[in-house]
């Protein structure tokens, strides 16, 4: 399994950032793989159970998962996306600040079959991504979200 955690503070409000975050379809602006995604079902404020289907690049290859909020909490949200070579859980946690909200992006992606001796060899490259999405994530809730 790789694992990936990487943490910043954003000027604006929780409320506000976990309320732009829940919504998936807001990764192709933040998530530097993501090439697509759109909401599956529902409609109005994404809830648990909602779902995406989410189209992404990693080293040249296209590959599509299905990702579903597995818990919105008032300073947490779960996703949790999956295909047939991997699990991918995308844990973010808030929590207010004098600046505005810190954010601790975890990343857990476990791959399945052969997929799994992929894993130390890919590592750095979903280290590479972690390091990128310090300043995409920061910059599309600027961009997006009002201040307070």
């Amino acid at each position: 399994m790789v694992h990936v955690r990487r943490s910043f503070t954003v000027p604006r409000p929780l409320d506000a950032v976990i309320d732009y975050l829940a919504d998936f379809t807001h990764a192709v602006d933040w998530d530097p793989g993501t090439r697509e995604c759109a909401r599956k079902d529902g409609v109005g404020a994404p809830a648990e159970g909602t779902t995406w289907h989410n189209v992404s690049e990693f080293r040249g290859r296209r590959t599509e998962l299905e990702y579903r909020l597995d818990h919105r909490g008032e300073d947490r949200l779960t996703f949790v996306g999956t295909n047939d070579t991997a699990t991918t859980t995308d844990d973010i946690t808030l929590r207010p600040t004098p600046e505005g909200t810190e954010i601790t992006y975890d990343a857990d992606i476990q791959f399945h079959g052969l997929a799994r001796l992929a894993d130390p060899f890919l590592r750095g490259e979903f280290e590479r991504l972690g390091d990128e999405i310090t300043h995409t994530m920061p910059e599309a809730i600027e961009s997006a979200v009002p201040r307070a």
